[in-house]
């Protein structure tokens, strides 16, 4: 269930008070998005701006993963060098991935956007399928709707690497 769904009588502004509370507490929180009909789920963080970062987003992974995924990386972007667009990465225990600039990162990170403004930036974390194919590559097998990559890929000539 969603936190407005467990506090009936909250508002969202209620709701943006306890996210601040969780980025106050633990430096980031994550925004989950549960899949809607095609639309697979996805995930933000909220949070890194307030270190100077950009904000991570990743799509086409179930919330719990998701989320544990982008705790792993911010943890990992607060401790040392963030990761670049064109950066592949492979994860102990984890899948391949790719940073992608996310081209507008005001339209799908919402709650972002109202804590911090339209001066956000975000990173995506595109991950390769369970055989090493990434979504923009024929043969790639994600979940139903796929992993919408949500900007262009800064160095296209890493299909090599």
């Amino acid at each position: 269930m969603c936190w407005l769904c467990d506090h009936p009588r909250a508002t969202r502004f209620d709701y943006l008070d306890h996210l601040r509370d969780l980025i106050a507490w633990h430096g980031w929180t994550v925004q989950g998005v549960e899949r809607d009909r095609l639309r697979p789920p996805w995930a933000y963080t909220i949070g890194l701006t307030e270190h100077g970062l950009a904000e991570l987003v990743v799509t086409g992974i179930p919330l719990v993963p998701a989320a544990a995924l982008l705790s792993d990386v911010a943890a990992h972007c607060l401790h040392a060098k963030p990761p670049e667009p064109g950066e592949r990465v492979e994860l102990v225990d984890g899948p391949v991935i790719e940073i992608v600039e996310v081209a507008e990162p005001t339209i799908h990170l919402v709650n972002a956007v109202e804590i911090y403004g339209t001066r956000i930036t975000a990173l995506q974390i595109v991950h390769a399928d369970g055989r090493n194919h990434w979504p923009w590559e024929v043969g790639y097998r994600g979940i139903r709707g796929g992993q919408p990559v949500l900007g262009m890929r800064s160095h296209p000539s890493a299909d090599a690497a």
